[in-house]
């Protein structure tokens, strides 16, 4: 089929962001912030929106040390990052799956298209976050995990994550093959700088214009229409 019957160029690969896209640990990360802020800020500072969105799609060094320079907090990034971890390891065993997510991952996997995932989070991280969640993991044909993988030289919105994770799929397809699902400005900004179409489903507060380059913005994965470039439409419900 030409491509001119497409809305957008047809791809044959997907790459999924993790945090924030499939599964709703924003929230979660936001109120780990504000725990440490309230053990040590006197009298308790409050993480702000403005900061948190400033923070996503960061690896965990660089969150620690934004955090810990904006609050001005009297610990180390170092410590931050620790306490942080242990914070974590307990709320983020609770996240849950992102509206729509689920639905697009299973039907992607069963119409044989290949998938992975691109996430800036450490492998420990990952596993915690996806402790509830495995049998929907094993839909993706790798994991690229940014904070331990020695290849990702440098973080979003830099390009390394998405390329390494296009080169890793097994028949290696050209970038402009791959479409990247993001929420994150600068994980929109990465895709693009990897040549590859980016459907951004940014957090309801972050402004449109952050990621207007985006090929498509929609507001939950639910809006996603596969067919629009070239994959197989959802069956009828």
């Amino acid at each position: 089929m030409n491509g001119s019957f497409y809305k957008y160029r047809p791809v044959t690969h997907c790459i999924f962001d993790l945090d924030g896209l499939i599964l709703d640990t924003e929230t979660l990360a936001f109120q780990v912030t504000q725990n440490i802020l309230n053990r040590f800020s006197n009298p308790p500072k409050i993480h702000t929106w403005a900061v948190k969105e400033s923070l996503l799609g960061l690896q965990a060094d660089d969150v620690a040390k934004k955090i810990v320079n904006t609050y001005d907090l009297p610990i180390t990034w170092q410590e931050y990052k620790e306490i942080a971890k242990t914070e974590a390891k307990i709320l983020m065993q609770n996240c849950q799956v992102c509206d729509g997510a689920d639905r697009l991952i299973r039907h992607l996997f069963n119409n044989k298209i290949p998938i992975c995932i691109a996430t800036s989070s450490s492998r420990e991280a990952f596993m915690v976050k996806t402790m509830n969640h495995k049998e929907l993991f094993k839909k993706f044909n790798h994991i690229v995990m940014g904070a331990s993988d020695c290849e990702v030289k440098n973080g979003k919105p830099a390009p390394d994550i998405f390329l390494i994770a296009a080169k890793r799929f097994d028949d290696c397809p050209k970038n402009e093959n791959c479409l990247v699902f993001e929420d994150s400005p600068s994980g929109v900004q990465a895709a693009l700088s990897a040549g590859m179409q980016v459907v951004a489903v940014p957090d309801h507060r972050i402004s449109k214009t952050k990621v207007k380059n985006a090929t498509v913005i929609l507001k939950s994965l639910n809006c996603f229409r596969p067919e629009e470039f070239g994959l197989p439409p959802f069956d009828e419900e």
